[in-house]
């Protein structure tokens, strides 16, 4: 405990890391570029700097909070100072703002309104550099960049990937990975967590706007979407709904009215991906299959394990993800004639909040007798930039059912959108009964977050007379951790759970940006409230699910639900 008296007005404190948390606790939104709780202080803007009692200047993100200091947030010495860094900063920066990406949305933009930048005495002479558009996923625009270390540093810290670091000195220091190669050549997951913590357009997500248009306007394609979980409660967020707040109805209604013929909600496919690989994880522990078996739903994981740890490739479940899953059995429902009777060419596109679904839906795997499964995917973000594009009033329209026969999930679909919710899944369509109290156990079995959020999760639960040892953990640095242990032998698991961003496809590299991580928690919220609401809880309960299974799927089960080939390249 200590007090700081901060513009004149005595703020306690506890264990606050630094001076900035204070400041900002206290209701002072001091501005930064480089500061994120969730990484390591970097202290490379100084925007946050403030001035004590004596003068001194400092930035607050990097000083430890003492016991009777006396600080000042605003003077004019202060307002000089960080008026002349917007401007250095501007100075040296890609300056076509009006066509840029984060038009709107740029720190950068937003801290030069703020500090009254109206105008720039220096002049660029840093050389134009090329884009890298060799990612399937993210575009990185290094003209843009300005130094914040921010996607170094997650990408290291967080994802335990390290795809991009700094190089050279001075003036001609940039951030590329490394040998200046293209980020598609590198290891890089396509996560796209670098452009979720870039204040810029440094780094943005590569668009499918155009071709997904041209087929909607085409009176010979049949345009069909399919919306996953985590879309429903992030999507709101840019139409002024509160955080978290479930408006998938409003989605499927503006949907419609853009073209898509039919409208399909991924938690149905969700519901077949848990049916099949509930059915591996049982195959495996009862004929001594490779254990432990590792989730394959989030596409950046999978190659994480393909580039980092190939030994346990047949580790991963052979399952599709629940947007390969859709897609497959979607294309192969109109190949069939009777159901296609115009013999029109149907185009699949897939609304993910993970800029990694891109990569996956250019993989061998995601392909079906020579076909691309999802032809398009689009983000969460790119969604809402669509429907603003069509002037489209969200907050009037009424919401719409998604479509039937592959649009009504299951609550164990709909959690797949946070961080344990695949395995929670799992847990209920193994464990018998359907009533409350036993959907409250397996809640309260460790599957889920607490009141503190944990990335790593181990828990036990009994079935069929042994103890079923598992694993939830979100971030690819502690996949990195847990593979490691389960390598040396440290750790034994019967079944793991990684999804690549922290807290899972809520916070996915495509959703829209929070510009406080710790609002996640309402996304997550958000997820469960939607669990709640849902009729059917278990997969094996959903009767389109076992209708599909008893007609359509049979013999198809494999072919369209299963491929090995997750590694192929």
């Amino acid at each position: 405990m200590g007090v700081i008296t901060i513009d004149g007005r005595k703020v306690n404190f506890t264990n606050e890391k630094n001076l900035l948390e204070i400041i900002r606790n206290a209701g002072i939104d001091l501005p930064t570029l480089c500061y994120q709780p969730e990484l390591s202080t970097f202290g490379a803007c100084r925007l946050c700097t403030v001035e004590d009692d004596r003068g001194r200047l400092f930035a607050s993100c990097s000083e430890e909070p003492r016991d009777g200091m006396v600080i000042l947030t605003n003077t004019d010495r202060l307002r000089k100072h960080r008026k002349l860094i917007i401007e250095l900063l501007l100075a040296a920066h890609c300056q076509t703002c009006l066509t840029c990406e984060k038009n709107g949305d740029c720190k950068l933009q937003s801290l030069a309104r703020r500090s009254g930048q109206t105008t720039i005495r220096f002049e660029n002479y840093k050389e134009m550099v090329p884009l890298d558009f060799s990612s399937p996923s993210i575009v990185r625009d290094p003209n843009k960049c300005i130094l914040c270390g921010n996607c170094v540093r997650v990408c290291a810290e967080l994802q335990g990937v390290g795809a991009l670091e700094f190089a050279n000195r001075g003036s001609e220091t940039m951030v590329m990975p490394a040998f200046d190669r293209e980020i598609g050549t590198t290891h890089c997951v396509n996560c796209g967590q670098c452009r979720v913590y870039c204040p810029t357009g440094a780094i943005s997500i590569v668009h499918n706007f155009t071709p997904v248009w041209a087929a909607l306007n085409d009176p010979n394609v049949r345009v069909v979407a399919q919306i996953a979980p985590a879309v429903r409660v992030a999507f709101g967020q840019a139409f002024g709904f509160r955080n978290g707040e479930n408006v998938i109805g409003k989605v499927v209604a503006a949907m419609h009215r853009m073209g898509f013929e039919e409208v399909y909600d991924t938690t149905f496919s969700a519901d077949l991906t848990i049916m099949e690989e509930a059915a591996e994880f049982v195959e495996r522990v009862e004929n001594g299959g490779k254990l432990p078996l590792l989730t394959s739903c989030c596409p950046a994981w999978v190659k994480f394990v393909g580039d980092n740890f190939p030994e346990f490739s047949d580790n991963v479940s052979t399952c599709r993800s629940p947007q390969g899953m859709m897609s497959a059995v979607v294309k192969e429902y109109y190949r069939d004639k009777k159901n296609n009777p115009d013999g029109r060419k149907t185009i699949m596109v897939s609304v993910m909040p993970c800029t990694a679904k891109k990569m996956e839906a250019k993989r061998p795997n995601s392909f079906t007798e020579g076909e691309q499964d999802t032809d398009f995917v689009l983000t969460t973000k790119e969604m809402v930039d669509m429907v603003l594009s069509t002037g489209v009033d969200f907050d009037a329209i009424e919401p719409e059912a998604p479509d039937i026969p592959f649009g009504f999930g299951s609550g164990g679909g709909v959690i797949f959108g946070v961080s344990g919710g695949v395995t929670e899944a799992v847990i209920r369509r193994l464990v018998p009964g359907n009533d409350q109290h036993t959907m409250n156990e397996i809640a309260e079995s460790g599957v889920r977050d607490g009141e503190e959020e944990t990335f790593i999760r181990e828990f036990t639960i009994p079935y069929n007379g042994m103890d079923v040892k598992i694993c939830v953990a979100s971030g690819l640095a502690n996949a990195r951790k847990i593979m490691e242990q389960v390598k040396s032998g440290e750790k034994e698991y019967h079944l793991i759970e990684i999804m690549a961003c922290r807290r899972g496809c809520i916070m996915g590299g495509g959703q829209p940006r929070l510009t406080n991580v710790k609002k996640s928690v309402v996304r997550r919220d958000g997820i469960y409230a939607a669990d709640k609401e849902t009729v059917v809880k278990k997969c094996n309960e959903n009767p389109m699910v076992l209708s599909l299974y008893d007609g359509f799927l049979k013999n198809r089960e494999h072919k369209l639900l299963h491929n090995p080939m997750f590694f192929a390249k």
